[in-house]
């Protein structure tokens, strides 16, 4: 998934995207949860940090339903 930035420097995104973000932060329809693979410590079992969140324990990803 891609980001397409609305403004800024054409070609380049400000937001960036963790590999467990569904969308940037910000996007309409979307909010930020405890990342799933790390259970919200930003550590895995080895104590280095999570690659899914980063190590900030948290991801973006798409709310409600339609």
């Amino acid at each position: 998934m891609s980001v397409t930035p609305s403004s800024g420097t054409p070609g380049k995104s400000d937001a960036h995207l963790k590999p467990g973000d569904e969308a940037a932060a910000g996007t309409p329809g979307t909010g930020e949860d405890l990342c799933p693979n790390c259970s919200g410590t930003g550590k895995i079992r080895d104590g280095a940090a999570c690659p899914i969140c980063e190590g900030t324990g948290r991801i973006t990803q798409g709310i409600g339903g339609g």
